[in-house]
């Protein structure tokens, strides 16, 4: 990861810069960026951030719903196109789960063009995953 690039799990976003991480990233066609109402609420109700500055500019995101002990919905992993394959992605996964209990399960569904990446950094695909 670069050196100038400063994680941190004290701050959570603005819905503008979350709005800005998702465009940069490949998340935008799969998220309500054009509905502020959602995007709010989004930020709102999430209870776990993990954010990848450069600077005073947001380079990744990682925004979770969890009870903290038994399991955490990692609902959007998002790095800045220009950034992917440096580590950033990996080390907001780190300190998502640095905030969790030892027992803690992070949960996801990945984005199609992200399929490959889970299961190198270790996570393992789960059969009877359900969405309604």
């Amino acid at each position: 990861m670069p050196t100038n690039i400063l994680i941190r799990t004290d701050v959570a976003l603005t819905p503008l810069e979350f709005v800005d991480v998702l465009k940069a990233s490949t998340l935008a066609a799969r998220r309500p960026v054009d509905d502020p109402e959602a995007i709010a609420q989004m930020v709102q109700h999430a209870n776990l951030w993990a954010t990848a500055w450069e600077g005073d500019h947001v380079v990744g995101v990682a925004r979770s719903v969890t009870d903290f002990a038994f399991c955490c919905y990692l609902s959007d992993l998002a790095v800045d196109v220009s950034r992917q394959r440096s580590g950033i992605g990996r080390k907001l996964i780190e300190a998502t789960r640095s905030r969790l209990g030892p027992n803690a399960k992070l949960i996801l569904l990945a984005a199609p063009a992200a399929t490959e990446y889970y299961p190198h950094i270790g996570f393992a695909s789960h059969p009877s995953a359900w969405i309604s």
